[in-house]
């Protein structure tokens, strides 16, 4: 491949040639375009939504869309759509809501709505005199932004609140315009940072007016104004509870007193040890992720706001807490969560728009506890294996397809090699093991 150059104008190019330019960096540029074509949808209608979903886009990156059955959430049974590479995560999913299925399942509950978004600003003044126009400020911005919160107040969302919040202890002259909203069925993300942009300019010209204010403290100087991706008071919390007779098939090798007690030492060592933690909390995301994606809502955004939290109390831990008393085990998520179900790509990508379907059409609050009980539920299963078989056994053994294709087997062999690892351990050298001794005999 040769060395890549500076580009100028790219982003200006039609996709064919976004295309070519690419591709000629390979030895072969025709081998290099036709494989990149062969990932375009065949509908050329819904290829043009997709390429419009992202700039200088040259072809679609496909991920498995799989389903994970048997969720009872709040009493209802759900389909629930997972987009992921990893088999293993909606294996465990379903096995995971299967056993909870038939011990009363999820129980779901919002604890809040709230998000936020500050304008950030540096003002040299008295900060007494801020304070003492705070009241005139938030009234100011309130009627001032009225033209663009007016459809979202019809929802029953809006502008629940503006403070100041003084941050001159960490930085010199350093203050927030701290805002929370309520923003329905949408995430808001786009709603909260134009609101913000309009706090900045009614901010900027309310000090410039101001009569009391000497001229040096009549200027203040926005940093930035943006909404915040730690919404701590977007909580949403999920639980699962049974007898502990319920885990007494759960492992050949241990009783099911036994299997509670191991799993909750698992769960404290999450909560005392930070490397645990974070491999803990991935197999929360591991599901919650899957169905973020899947119904077009922002991954990135949930996974921010979710480690934050962990480190809520200064230092990172589970996300998940345990409590065994009176021979019941109960085990709860509890994680903040700004999901949308209209707006955004929930609305405009054709699979998402089907997710949502799937899940019978749920409202923004009604998916926060759904995404969050799958993330439960992929938990579970994973401190389930680490604590008796091993996570390695089930997770190479979904594996195995991926390194039957690595190798490059023909479909008679495939066979072969899933029948031979129904009862071993699959490794990379194992497989390769096999496979040689096939083509040998």
């Amino acid at each position: 491949m040769q060395r890549v150059q500076v580009i100028k104008g790219f982003s200006k190019l039609f996709k064919e040639d976004k295309l070519k330019q690419v591709t000629s960096y390979f030895e072969n540029p025709g081998e290099a375009e036709q494989i990149l074509k062969s990932f375009w949808h065949q509908n050329p209608s819904v290829q043009n939504l997709l390429d419009e979903f992202s700039e200088n886009s040259i072809s679609n990156f496909n991920f498995p869309y799989g389903i994970a059955p048997n969720f009872l959430i709040n009493d209802t049974l759900y389909l629930i759509p997972m987009v992921i590479e990893e088999s293993s995560v909606v294996a465990a999913a379903a096995s995971s809501a299967k056993f909870w299925a038939e011990h009363g399942g999820f129980h779901a509950k919002v604890i809040a709505v709230k998000k936020i978004g500050q304008v950030h600003f540096i003002w040299e003044g008295n900060k007494e005199k801020l304070i003492a126009a705070m009241p005139r400020l938030r009234e100011e911005m309130i009627k001032g932004t009225r033209h663009l919160t007016a459809n979202m107040e019809k929802r029953g969302g809006g502008i629940l609140d503006i403070d100041l919040v003084d941050m001159t202890h960490e930085i010199d002259n350093y203050y927030q315009i701290k805002a929370s909203f309520n923003t329905v069925d949408s995430m808001g993300a786009n709603f909260i940072n134009t609101i913000l942009e309009e706090f900045a300019g009614i901010l900027t010209r309310f000090i410039a007016r101001q009569d009391n204010f000497e001229s040096h403290e009549k200027y203040c100087e926005i940093i930035m104004s943006i909404l915040s991706n730690y919404t701590p008071e977007c909580l949403v919390k999920t639980y699962v509870e049974c007898e502990i007779d319920a885990f007494k098939n759960c492992d050949e090798n241990l009783s099911a007193e036994r299997f509670a007690w191991k799993f909750e030492k698992a769960v404290q060592i999450a909560h005392a040890d930070v490397h645990r933690a974070t491999t803990h909390n991935k197999g929360v995301f591991n599901g919650i992720d899957a169905v973020i994606l899947a119904t077009g809502n922002d991954f990135r955004a949930i996974e921010a706001g979710g480690h934050t939290y962990a480190a809520r109390n200064g230092k990172y831990a589970s996300l998940t807490d345990i409590k065994i008393e009176n021979n019941r085990f109960h085990y709860s998520l509890t994680i903040p969560m700004a999901l949308g179900t209209v707006g955004g790509l929930t609305g405009l990508h054709p699979l998402a728009k089907f997710s949502l379907g799937l899940l019978n059409n749920p409202d923004a609050e009604q998916l926060m506890m759904i995404a969050a009980s799958v993330g439960l539920a992929n938990n579970f299963g994973a401190v389930k294996s680490l604590i008796t078989k091993g996570i390695q056994i089930g997770h190479m053994r979904m594996h195995l397809y991926n390194i039957l294709n690595h190798i490059g087997v023909s479909p008679q062999e495939k066979n072969k090699a899933v029948e031979y690892f129904k009862d071993k351990k699959v490794s990379f050298s194992s497989v390769n093991e096999l496979i040689a001794n096939l083509r040998s005999n």
